[in-house]
């Protein structure tokens, strides 16, 4: 980890509650509201997170798995999502959530106007807003995690 932290404090909790209160309460409130308050469908959600994971190299985000009244995505699909392009296990609006995260964080200059019309064809604005702010959540606070090392020091709940 680069920030000490000390014995017997959570890393996440520490870092995100304690070192910077002012800032780490907020990110945690828009970061547990993606969860909370999303609209959006449990693959096409889970979708676009894993493949930012997989982007960050979050060791915490890639083996987290989002549940939602108690289901969660079959085994085989953070396969699928490095396969977005090829895989037949998405239908169109989860294959675009895998596209939109990809190119959301390594290519936004090249979101074109035929990549909006697939969107459009197949999510609302207010789901293209939801979708983009809960990727930007995920890249922001997925690297951050990973940068300073704290998502090697957590422990997923039920994983200890």
């Amino acid at each position: 980890m680069i920030v000490d932290v000390p014995q017997g404090k959570d890393p996440i909790g520490y870092v995100w509650g304690e070192m910077v209160p002012g800032i780490g309460i907020a990110a945690s409130g828009f970061s547990l509201a993606v969860y909370e308050h999303s609209t959006l469908g449990l693959r096409e959600f889970e979708a676009a997170r894993l493949r930012i994971a997989q982007i960050n190299g979050c060791v915490f985000c890639l083996d987290w798995r989002t549940e939602r009244d108690g289901v969660k995505v079959e085994e085989e699909f953070a396969g699928a999502v490095t396969a977005w392009r090829t895989t037949d296990a998405f239908d169109e609006r989860t294959r675009l959530a895998a596209e939109y995260a990809e190119r959301y964080a390594t290519d936004h200059h090249n979101l074109d106007e035929e990549f909006w019309a697939r969107m459009k064809a197949h999510y609302s604005q207010t789901e293209i807003v939801e979708l983009s702010m809960s990727i930007g959540s995920w890249l922001a606070f997925g690297r951050l995690n990973h940068v300073l090392g704290l998502d090697t020091a957590c422990v997923l709940p039920g994983h200890s």
